[in-house]
């Protein structure tokens, strides 16, 4: 690539990031042209092309591209250190092409409208609220713990490999879509990461790979919470950025699921917002709520925390740092605690599907 090239390309890049804080005010367009419009022809074209390989292609090419970087530099240090103004100008072109790539194939679904607004909820809600939805969600994960186990002490383990998690979750789309057609999934690709041990040190239980639009999970991850972590990661793949929304999406797809051990992983993991929410807001009914919860559930809960646990380092809060920058400088301002908006999201679904209560 010629220099006059690089140059282009390099002063691209702020005219980019001036046009997407300028589209970022028009989340209606985003919607209709973006979001409903060019991203569901990238997104399928992306699942047919690289959906059937039965590994990561993603994270491979990320490896190779590291494994690159790295050899370049190391062949041309001396040229670096000699002109460093030169390789300023190749980090900003490779900058400003990863920019436009990135907001091209996913990126600009940040500035679409909310999924509330879609499905015209509101987000607010009251601490009685609060306390109501989350004696029902443990009312509901004990029945399915009950049902599954035939006891109350016992946790759930969910007996599938996770290929056949991913079918059950395509499967369980293709059960929602026919109440929400805009949520129609083909051409599945779901797969397990394969920097699990990686992405879990870092804290993660998946991620979207905006640039090849494969749904990636923590394979490691135990599996009570595979259902839910891959209808979220999915959720992300049909063109919805906010976690928020994704972890409603998964709550809803897993729950209206016709097998009983994607509603437990659904209801768990509904819980645990709705506890944490109800500890901050209202301690003593929380405790009152919590006692009412089947020791298989909390023991499901314990081999979460066990897990996470195990992978506990000092990087850990500089990644969760840094992806909570990341999620604010791209439209979701409550950055990593908007993962907990599902909770206000499902009270509200709830009251609009069932207004009696």
């Amino acid at each position: 690539m010629g220099q006059k090239t690089k140059t282009i390309i390099a002063i691209a890049l702020p005219i980019q990031i001036l046009l997407v804080k300028w589209l970022s005010s028009y989340p209606n367009f985003v919607e209709d042209y973006y979001s409903n419009g060019i991203y569901s022809y990238i997104s399928q074209f992306s699942r047919i092309l690289l959906g059937w390989i039965p590994f990561s292609f993603g994270d491979l090419v990320y490896t190779v591209l590291v494994i690159l970087a790295i050899r370049y530099i190391y062949k041309h240090w001396k040229s670096i250190k000699r002109k460093p103004l030169l390789f300023l100008k190749d980090i900003i072109v490779v900058l400003s092409i990863v920019y436009f790539a990135f907001h091209l194939l996913w990126g600009m679904n940040y500035y679409r409208q909310p999924i509330n607004w879609k499905l015209g909820i509101e987000r607010d809600y009251t601490v009685e609220e609060l306390m109501e939805l989350t004696q029902y969600i443990v009312d509901r994960t004990n029945q399915y713990q009950f049902e599954l186990t035939r006891d109350t002490v016992s946790p759930v383990h969910i007996p599938y490999s996770k290929k056949e998690i991913f079918t059950k979750t395509e499967k369980a789309y293709a059960n929602f879509a026919k109440q929400f057609p805009d949520f129609k999934y083909q051409h599945r690709s779901l797969k397990s990461s394969i920097y699990s041990v990686p992405l879990t040190f870092m804290g993660y239980g998946g991620y979207l790979n905006p640039f090849t639009n494969e749904a990636q999970v923590n394979g490691i991850t135990p599996k009570f919470r595979l259902p839910t972590v891959s209808g979220h990661e999915v959720g992300h793949q049909l063109g919805y950025s906010a976690e928020g929304a994704t972890n409603f999406i998964g709550f809803l797809v897993t729950s209206q699921s016709e097998d009983p051990y994607f509603k437990y992983s659904a209801y768990n993991h509904a819980l645990g917002y709705c506890l944490t929410d109800l500890f901050y807001k209202d301690e003593e009914a929380y405790n009152e709520i919590v006692s009412t919860i089947n020791p298989g559930v909390k023991e499901n809960f314990n081999e979460l925390r066990d897990f996470w646990e195990k992978y506990e380092n000092p990087l850990e809060p500089i990644f969760k740092s840094v992806f909570n920058t990341f999620l604010k400088v791209n439209n979701q301002k409550e950055g990593i605690k908007s993962y907990n908006a599902v909770v206000g999201l499902i009270i509200n679904y709830r009251k609009q599907q069932f207004p009696q209560n």
